[in-house]
Parts: structure tokens; C-alpha cells; sequence
């Protein structure tokens, strides 16, 4: 698989939902990915990425937005209390807020630094235990409590359980954000963006289609 293939694939199935290709965004997820493939990957012109880890990121995009900057990086994976300073300095949105506490802390600093990320809600829409995310019916309460705290709401996210059929989690987090007004819709990584798509989501998330599988050694 490459860069140019996984957005022909996006630009069919925009087609077959009748969408507006546009209306989709790329995230190319370069956690874990040696910098060489991230540069190649840049060098073809993408501007938008995604890391799991403050620290990781931190290690590698300053460099890289010297050289390409129109590059924009989202965080993807989990972020802590403690690192929410650092996030909001190099992230140009979130997509993991999923406690009060977090969000708070969030609000904060954005009165301190003057200016906020893009954030997204996770939705812990398989209510599994062992993941991270608001829970379906504890979703309109908590989007409420981060508007209350001056803050913008641009999208909710999910990552549905493996074993089972991804389209249903896509259906019900497309309906939560509905119901609340909400725009952006982040669903759907390598295996199942397309149908992501069909249910409006605005940010897929596709990393080894396109950097090749990451090495965990």
C-alpha cells in the first residue's frame, strides 16, 4: 500500500457516499515510525499526522516543521494531566479528551498560552472497560461541561472493539455528534476507513498502509 493508493480509496468511497472528498482528512500516523519513511511521506506533500506519545512527537516534528512547515500533527493517543502543557504547544488538535479533570487542565492553559488545539471527545463506544473514553450515555452531559468551560468542541473520536462490526460504533458516534451540534467525526484507521466514511467520518487515521508496520523491537 502507499500514500497515493489509500487516497484513491478515500476518493471512492467519498464517491460512493456521495461526499465531498475534501470533507475528509488524512492523518497519516507516524508513532513509532523511523524518520526516514515520516521525511518520504513529507516529501510527497502530506501535511497531516498523527502521534501517540507527547515525548515521541516532541523528538522529531520541531525538527521536521523547520523544514515543512505547513505540517500539522494530531495527538491520537492517551494524554496525561501532567503533559497537557507540551500537548498544547506542539499539537494542532486532540482527539483524546475523555475526563473532566483533563479537560480542565486544558482549559487552563489555554487561557495561559492564548490559543487551543482543535479537541475531540473519545468515545468509549464499545464500553469496554480496559479503554479509555466517556461512555455513550455520558456523552451529552461531558460535551456540555467542556463548553462550559469556554471551550470548543470540533469533533468526537473512537476506536470501536476488534471483535466487533466497526460500522455500528461509526453509526452511533455519527448520532452523538449530531444530537450535539458537533462537526468533526475521527473513526476509521486502515481496516475499515471506508466504512468510516460512509458514515461521515472527517478524520480517518491510517498509519502502517502507509509507512509499512511499525517495529516495536
Amino acid at each position: 500500500m502507499s500514500l497515493s493508493e489509500i487516497r484513491t480509496r478515500i476518493e471512492a468511497a467519498c464517491q460512493n457516499a456521495q461526499r465531498d472528498p475534501a470533507s475528509v482528512s488524512l492523518i497519516a500516523v507516524s508513532k513509532v515510525q523511523p524518520n526516514d519513511r515520516v521525511r518520504a511521506v513529507l516529501e510527497q506533500g502530506h501535511t497531516l499526522y498523527g502521534e501517540n506519545k507527547v515525548q515521541e512527537a516532541q523528538g522529531k516534528w520541531p525538527d521536521f516543521r523547520t523544514d515543512f512547515p505547513d505540517a500539522q500533527v494530531h495527538l491520537i493517543g492517551p494524554l496525561q494531566s501532567n503533559k497537557v502543557r507540551p500537548a498544547m504547544e506542539l499539537f494542532d488538535a486532540i482527539h483524546t479528551v475523555d475526563r473532566e479533570k483533563l479537560a480542565r487542565r486544558i482549559a487552563d492553559m489555554a487561557q495561559q498560552l492564548g490559543r487551543c488545539p482543535d479537541l475531540f471527545i473519545q468515545v468509549n463506544t464499545g464500553e469496554e472497560p480496559q479503554k479509555a473514553g466517556i461512555l455513550p450515555a455520558e456523552t451529552d452531559a461531558f460535551v456540555e461541561t467542556v463548553r462550559v468551560m469556554d471551550l470548543t468542541v470540533a469533533g468526537l473520536m473512537c476506536i470501536p472493539p476488534v471483535e466487533e462490526t466497526p460500522s455500528l460504533h461509526f453509526a452511533l458516534l455519527a448520532k452523538l455528534a449530531a444530537r450535539n451540534g458537533v462537526e468533526g467525526l475521527s473513526m476509521g484507521m486502515s481496516a475499515d476507513f471506508e466504512q468510516a466514511i460512509a458514515f461521515g467520518a472527517t478524520h480517518v487515521r491510517v498509519g502502517s498502509a502507509i509507512f509499512g508496520e511499525r517495529d516495536y523491537g
